[in-house]
């Protein structure tokens, strides 16, 4: 592959002196050449005749009109780049080619046949424009600019316009700089150029969206035998001016014990004896590569059951789930029709994930990705020249159903924590028997119950089209329970859940026989206004008591209607509960919040709730909130009870969070009593390898961490010796945890703490991080797995590589040209290629990138004999080790035509 170096900034930056200064110089020295009586005639302009018109009335060269000057113009457009462009240049004044600035920016424009009339739109189809010449007069947006006759300029194949006119009409300010012959464009209008760059750059990370981009270099799991890593603590302290005095402790450590994760977390109450019960102690062994068995947990576990349960479960607990997110569920085929050749982009959850071109029909089709829960699906239109349309819908998948033809189960045992120590047993299973339906089962066992210890259980998920989703369960001599969940085009959704449980059944603890809700909801939103409303129906039936002959089944109904808004910077819900227990007078009331921003960071939350009952206000409350930068807040509130008179409180709070921990400090005021609460909670960071032990104000327990320690790698071998020394300003990126930089002296590590275990993490390491081009990051994208309550340290090597340039001639007689586009090869002391660059116009050619080591380079065969060409003996160089890299300069090939070797 041939590799022309970018890095040949010494030469680049003379070439570029060469032609800017020069032009400048050409310019003057033409200037002196001209005598004075034709310079007088040009009216003292200060440029030569490059090109010469005079424009008549016809656009024409006509000798009585003024002449001017077509150049070549640099034009600096921020945030898109550079080009060169012809201009014209009368009298110091800039007129720029209109057809040419237009096609780059991707602005719309016909311009006519006889170069008299341009028309076209910016961005909307709506903001036409019309540049008419023959008339001197733009009009755009429904206004006419009139023109001097001298403001366009027609030459023979090109329409120009002053360059003050841009920005004047078009917002396209165009400051030119006279001296430099450049021409710098603002714009503060979304031109379609920018924002298809925009999406060019979203587009590239959709590998990375997708979980599908290739790393350089991958760092799996380690499994220690021990390791401390991690603490969190925390203390709450609350005070009654009565004299009673409650503290809570609490202190979390994680480490490694055996290859898995060790958590414990132990607490204290003032007010009670130290309990066992209170304390939580789990070890969790995790390998997300093993199918079969993924995570093994012992210890205090997490149980689904369908059993009450008020205490937690000692025992073990078996699964081939994931320790991760499951996060991708499959794909579906989406497809619909546009406008031919429009660009069609595939949003999920306002994720950009891919996109197409419509075919000439204006067909087009996606595989949707297909993730947990309430997906957001959206597609936007994009025209050629700026045109925008946007189509959403929903997409709902549950988070018990399984992919297409897995099995998942987990196996749960152990004593229950409680007074009757009962044991407790229970087995799940569910199989993606297809996409859109997933089937369970499994068998629960209590040994404390009476109704029936072992309760087993059938369960499925089913997806009718793309809005209706049905869940069903059932638990023999306990329950039954289906949800049905459906949702229309126009976002309105309903949901339903019906509950029946069993007569005689102990399993859960629910004194209710039936249980029915009902949810209708609907969002709204548009430009400057989002709104939610929701009506939530709730019923629970009661079983007929023994000894209650003739008297039907008592029902409790309540409801509950909300709705919440922003409109203007303003949040407000207003939320209305009814109770039916007595259906000629039930209970109703009404609770009203807003929250109203203010100058200066000020936050102000007036709150009110009405008794429809008693016609009256029950609840007066207000509070004022004040940001303390981006580090803290302090508010103060008031609240009234209006029913008795007597019973208000007053409150002043304070957050404030420093580096090392978050605190809060508290003081309520009532009739009858002070209450005043103080807490703050942080953790500990160490890391035994790199001497490493810092303090943190987010919980730290249970997530890992990288510290990332970049090297100078001087032979390039890829690892870390004794006298290769760190090297700091390496920039790096990671998508999530919190980066510090280093701020010791000498010390040159990237700490990212907050890591999710056992997540995979992509670190994208900058190139262009240091100013040396000798140091090189050869490999800039890393994969890692992270460890839990550990610092995974990664050493980063920093190549120091070498530079070699030359020149290719050839010998043509006594004279030497310089002869582009040869082919130079570059061999290492093992006679391997290493590297191929092709040399310049002049004969120039470098190549950076080269390890410390011994090298040949010659002109490359093949090339010669096509070209008949014989080129000077082998060139032998060394790089050397070297900090700031090695340079081996003028290496001469000398070719020579039509000669037998």
């Amino acid at each position: 592959m041939i590799n022309n170096s970018k890095y040949r900034y010494t030469k680049g930056f003379r070439y570029c002196c060469f032609f800017k200064w020069g032009r400048l110089c050409l310019v003057l020295l033409l200037l002196a050449l001209i005598p004075g009586q034709a310079f007088s005639q040009l009216g003292g302009s200060s440029l030569p005749l490059v090109f010469n018109y005079a424009v008549g009335d016809t656009g024409f060269v006509t000798p009585e009109d003024e002449l001017f000057d077509e150049v070549s113009i640099t034009m600096n457009v921020p945030r898109i780049g550079g080009l060169e462009i012809q201009g014209i240049i009368q009298n110091q004044e800039l007129f720029l080619p209109i057809k040419e600035l237009f096609d780059f920016l991707k602005i719309k424009n016909t311009l006519s046949a006889n170069l008299e009339l341009m028309q076209g739109f910016v961005i909307n189809p709506k903001n036409t424009y019309l540049i008419d010449k023959t008339n001197n007069r733009i009009v755009y947006l429904d206004k006419t600019f009139s023109l001097d006759k001298h403001d366009l300029i027609r030459t023979e194949n090109n329409l120009y316009l002053r360059s003050g006119f841009f920005g004047q009409v078009f917002g396209l300010e165009c400051v030119f700089d006279f001296r430099n012959l450049s021409v710098t464009l603002n714009t503060k209008i979304d031109l379609p150029v920018i924002r298809e760059m925009q999406q060019e750059l979203m587009r590239r990370n959709i590998s990375k969206l997708k979980g599908e981009k290739k790393a350089d270099t991958t760092i799996g799991r380690s499994f220690p035998l021990f390791h401390f890593g991690m603490a969190d603590w925390s203390v709450v302290s609350t005070q009654v001016s009565s004299g009673t005095t409650n503290t809570r402790l609490n202190l979390g450590l994680g480490g490694i014990v055996a290859g898995g994760e060790l958590n414990l977390s132990m607490n204290y109450y003032s007010n009670q004896s130290l309990k066992l019960r209170q304390q939580s102690y789990q070890w969790r062994f995790v390998n997300n590569e093993h199918r079969a068995l993924r995570q093994v947990t012992a210890g205090k576990i997490f149980t689904h059951s369908i059993s009450s349960l008020f205490a937690p479960v000692i025992g073990m607990q078996f699964t081939n789930a994931p320790s991760t997110y499951r996060k991708s569920f499959g794909t579906y085929t989406l497809s619909n029709n546009t406008e031919p050749g429009w660009t069609v982009e595939l949003y999920v959850n306002n994720v950009l994930i891919n996109y197409t071109k419509a075919d000439a029909s204006g067909f087009f089709t996606f595989e949707v990705p297909m993730v947990y829960g309430n997906s957001f699906v959206k597609l936007r239109f994009y025209g050629p020249f700026g045109e925008e349309q946007v189509s959403e819908k929903y997409i709902t998948v549950p988070f018990n159903f399984i992919p297409l033809h897995q099995l998942e189960y987990t196996v749960s045992s152990g004593i229950v924590e409680d007074n009757s120590k009962g044991r407790f047993t229970r087995a799940n299973f569910n199989y993606g028997l297809g996409r859109r339906l997933t089937l369970g089962g499994g068998m629960e066992y209590l040994s404390t119950l009476t109704s029936g210890r072992f309760m087993p259980f059938v369960q499925t998920s089913l997806v009718l089209g793309s809005h209706l989703l049905i869940s069903a369960e059932h638990a023999a001599g306990v329950r039954s329970k289906t949800s049905i969940n459906y949702r229309l085009p126009s976002n309105l959704q309903f949901d339903l859940v019906y509950t029946k449980y069993a007569k005689g059944q102990t399993a859960i603890q629910v004194n209710q026989g039936e249980e029915k809700k009902l949810v209708i909801s609907m969002p709204v939103k548009s430009i400057k206004f989002n709104a939610f409303s929701r009506l939530t129906f709730n019923q629970f039936t009661f079983p007929i008591l023994p000894n209650s002959y003739g008297k039907s089944q008592l029902k409790t109904t309540s409801a509950e209607l909300l709705f919440s808004s922003s409109v203007a910077g303003v949040i407000s819900n207003l939320t209305t509960y009814a109770l039916f227990n007595t259906p000629k007078n039930p209970l109703l009331y009404s609770n009203l919040s807003l929250a109203i921003r203010l100058p200066k960071g000020f936050r102000f939350s007036p709150q009110s709730q009405y008794e429809y009952r008693q016609n009256k206000f029950s609840m007066l409350k207000a509070e004022l909130e004040k940001n303390l930068g981006r580090k803290g807040f302090v508010n103060l509130s008031y609240q009234k009870d209006l029913i008795n008179n007597s019973n208000s409180t007053m409150t002043i709070g304070m957050r404030y969070n420093f580096s090392f921990a978050q605190t809060f400090f508290s003081t309520s005021r009532n009739s009858k009593s002070v209450t005043t609460t103080q807490s703050a909670h942080g953790s500990l960071l160490c890391d035994a390898k790199t001497n490493y032990i810092a303090l943190s104000n987010q919980s730290q327990a249970g997530k890992g961490g990288v510290i990332v320690i970049p090297f100078l790698d001087m032979n390039c071998n890829g690892k870390r010796e004794l006298k290769e020394p760190g090297v700091s300003g390496m920039k790096i990126q990671v998508n999530g945890g919190r980066i510090e930089n280093e701020k010791n002296n000498g010390d040159t590590s990237i700490r990212i703490s907050g890591l999710e275990a056992y997540t995979s993490y992509y670190l994208e390491l900058d190139p262009s991080s240091f100013d040396n081009i000798a140091w090189q990051i050869k490999k800039p994208t890393i994969k890692v797995v992270i460890d839990p309550n550990s610092f995974k340290l990664i050493e980063v090597p920093v190549a120091v590589v070498g530079e070699v340039s030359g020149t290719v001639s050839l010998k043509k007689n006594v004279e030497e040209n310089g002869l582009g586009r040869i082919i130079v090869n570059i061999y290492n002391a093992e006679s391997i290629l290493v590297a191929k660059v092709l040399t310049e116009a002049d004969g120039y050619f470098s190549f950076v990138g080269l390890a410390p080591g011994l090298y040949t380079a010659s002109v490359d065969s093949f090339q010669l004999n096509k070209l008949n060409m014989f080129s000077s003996p082998l060139l032998p160089f060394k790089i050397s080790a070297k900090r700031d890299g090695d340079i081996v300069e003028n290496l001469r090939f000398i070719l020579s035509a039509n000669m037998v070797k």
